[in-house]
């Protein structure tokens, strides 16, 4: 890591400390050098490629207006979007995987908003999943009546064929620098 100061080519660790539950490694770090001292700030990334190929970062607000729409005339609050959203992500992480396609996101979505609320999730479900017909509704609604409160994406994300991520080696890491 360069120093901030001097921009020496090399620094060295002086102390580690996770943070946000392991999403986020703070490191202090001195400049041999200048001898000052510094702190990086290394988070894993979450990145969605979208269908056109272009990739941008996961935001939870895409979430929340996505399944808002599902919503739309159902009694809920922004806490519970927020709170299904934050769902979302952590599925997403504990998979491992760097990079997912905004279509795997959907299917994520799946699991918490049939939790939250059925009808919200068959209008959510009509759309990520392909419903063509009268035939998908019916099927899937017999799905919910005979399982009710659990479903199979309840609690994990899955990919578009309805199975679970398969866990990527490493997740890249992103540095922030910040002085004392």
């Amino acid at each position: 890591m360069r120093c901030p100061y001097c921009r020496f080519a090399d620094s060295r660790v002086v102390d580690s400390r996770e943070v946000d539950e392991g999403q986020t490694i703070r490191r202090r770090r001195s400049c041999p050098e200048c001898g000052k001292r510094f702190t990086t700030v290394e988070e894993a990334t979450l990145a969605v490629i979208k269908r056109s190929g272009v990739t941008e970062p996961f935001r939870r607000d895409k979430v929340v207006a996505g399944v808002r729409k599902a919503c739309q005339g159902r009694p809920f609050d922004d806490d519970a979007l927020a709170l299904l959203a934050q769902k979302v992500e952590d599925a997403v992480r504990a998979t491992g995987v760097a990079e997912v396609e905004s279509g795997d996101v959907g299917l994520a979505i799946l699991g918490p908003l049939r939790a939250l609320d059925e009808v919200a999730y068959l209008r959510f479900a009509s759309v990520y999943r392909g419903f063509d017909s009268l035939t998908d509704f019916e099927a899937e609604i017999s799905a919910l009546r005979a399982s009710p409160g659990r479903h199979p994406y309840a609690g994990h994300a899955v990919d578009k064929h309805g199975g679970a991520y398969d866990p990527a080696p490493s997740t890249p890491a992103r540095a922030r620098v910040s002085t004392p």
